[in-house]
């Protein structure tokens, strides 16, 4: 029997599988909300627009009522994970729980209620906010200025090429290379070569840090710079920093530091005291404020006074005790953002840092590096640890063992973790680890919650031996609202419906999407 909109009968309004769609719960006549009568005359959108831009008829949206809609976004959202609701150990991420202080914070009209083009004189609150962010940014990092314009990690690495860029241009220098780690983020080589330079890779050596001969010998007249991220991707901290800024300074070449893993030593050391001359920080993730899903980010750019500067603009800066305006800076590669970059995200940065201060900072990073350790301790038994070595904040083990013994891979394991309530590791980085599992449970997560991590990865362990086991892993996840897919298949021959998977022979005919024309 059918019910009224097309919906099968009882289950899907009542919580079961499959969710139906709005257009499934659409009811003609039935809405959400309705707008008070202001008495104000209609004026028909003929009088308005040209005809040519006039629809033939109403668009075919979805109508329903309030009651339905909430419930329908409601299901969706418990069918989904969330930091509010556990630990995401993804390692290089740094999910941590964000204070709800913060969202109040920021749900401010003070705050939320200014226009990014108002001029100087009407928006002084908000300019004594972000200079107070970047003093703070500067002494964190033991930098001289700093851009708080770029909108994420990946823009503060272009932004910070570009000005590694322009300071060799105006020493009449054309120098082509970056210098990368083998063990690089993604976005490193990505942006090297949108700032028109050619990536070189140094391996890492064989105790997790930087190759200093293999250092020296691909470093010289066309190393622009070298990308390095402290510690690395590996969870280690590099130490032979000094070594390797000398090899590279003595070059010509500057330091850039990719402030992904800055979550370890904030309040400890600063990167500027390592030789680093270009600091980017991902503040959406070191300072808690809500990342993942596409954004809102903000990834500022620290610079030594030479630098200074070829800095995007115009900047905040101070003019006065109490007054503040916005300034080019001389050499300036002119903007990297249409204002000053993710405002909000920016004002809840700052406040976490005025509320931990520099003890509570080095805090943070203490309880990151224990949270770490503590867990690489506890897994020791369940996989291999490439790299032997006490982690900071972050650390990887490799399922290759699992893999030989049982034939099943890291992906496998992640996947089995869904299972058993545990939010997956980041899989297959860093590259240069075999069936690599990284792990990075933030200092915000509890021993209970990192006992739970522990106990799932034994208990998924302990699985494979019994008969079946390896079966059972390869098919996981079974309790979760999606289950698993052909990667490769779903990426050439997409079928967007929920349900049981359907039979290989249903999809055997089916084109291949077409791509881009």
């Amino acid at each position: 029997m059918s019910a009224p909109g097309g919906v099968a009968s009882g289950s899907p309004l009542l919580g079961g599988a499959p969710e139906p769609t709005l257009l499934e719960l659409s009811v003609p006549g039935r809405r959400a909300w309705q707008l008070p009568d202001t008495g104000v005359p209609e004026t028909p959108l003929g009088t308005l627009l040209p005809a040519e831009l006039l629809r033939d008829a109403p668009p075919a949206l979805p109508e329903v009522s309030e009651r339905d809609l909430v419930a329908h976004v409601t299901r969706l959202a418990h069918r989904q994970y969330a930091v509010d609701l556990g630990a995401y150990p993804l390692g290089s991420c740094t999910m941590k729980y964000n204070p709800k202080a913060f969202d109040a914070l920021v749900a401010w009209p003070e705050l939320n209620a200014v226009h990014p083009a108002s001029p100087p004189a009407l928006a002084q609150g908000w300019l004594a906010l972000l200079v107070a962010l970047e003093e703070a940014l500067c002494a964190l990092t033991g930098m001289a200025a700093a851009t708080l314009q770029p909108a994420a990690g990946a823009a503060g690495e272009l932004t910070g090429l570009l000005l590694v860029r322009a300071w060799h241009h105006d020493r009449g220098e054309r120098r082509t290379e970056v210098v990368i780690p083998d063990s690089a983020h993604g976005t490193n080589p990505a942006s090297v070569r949108l700032a028109g330079y050619r990536a070189v890779t140094v391996p890492t050596a064989p105790d997790g840090g930087v190759d200093l001969d293999a250092l020296r010998q691909v470093v010289g007249p066309q190393t622009a710079a070298i990308m390095l991220t402290n510690p690395n991707t590996l969870g280690l901290f590099e130490q032979r920093i000094e070594q390797v800024a000398a090899v590279v300074h003595d070059a010509g070449g500057l330091l850039y530091y990719d402030g992904a893993n800055l979550n370890a030593i904030a309040g400890v050391v600063r990167p500027g005291d390592m030789g680093f001359d270009i600091v980017h920080l991902n503040l959406h993730k070191t300072f808690a404020t809500p990342h993942g899903g596409g954004g809102p980010g903000a990834g500022p750019l620290a610079v030594v006074a030479d630098l200074a500067p070829y800095l995007p603009g115009p900047r905040p800066v101070r003019v006065g005790e109490d007054r503040y305006d916005l300034q080019v800076p001389e050499r300036s590669i002119g903007r990297v953002h249409s204002w000053h970059g993710n405002a909000l995200v920016l004002a809840r940065a700052l406040a976490y840092l005025q509320v931990h201060g520099a003890d509570g900072l080095r805090r943070v990073a203490q309880l990151a590096v224990l949270n770490a350790r503590w867990l690489q301790a506890r897994l020791r038994a369940c996989f291999e640890l490439p790299y032997d070595q006490p982690c900071l904040h972050e650390f990887v083990v490799s399922a290759a063992g699992l893999r030989r013994r049982y034939g099943v891979r890291a992906l496998d394991v992640a996947k089995g973790l869904l299972d058993r309530g545990v939010h997956a590791p980041t899989v297959a980085f860093p590259l240069i680890v075999e069936d690599a599992l990284m792990f990075e449970p933030t200092e915000t997560e509890s021993p209970q919650t990192l006992w739970a991590i522990a106990q799932a990865c034994a208990a998924l362990v302990e699985d494979l031996e019994r008969p079946g086991g390896p079966e059972r892993l390869r098919a996981a996840p079974t309790r979760t609202p999606v289950r698993r897919v052909d990667e490769a298949r779903a990426a050439r021959q997409l079928v967007p419906v929920e349900g049981p998977p359907l039979p290989p022979e249903a999809l055997r005919d089916r084109p291949a999407a077409a791509g881009p024309s």
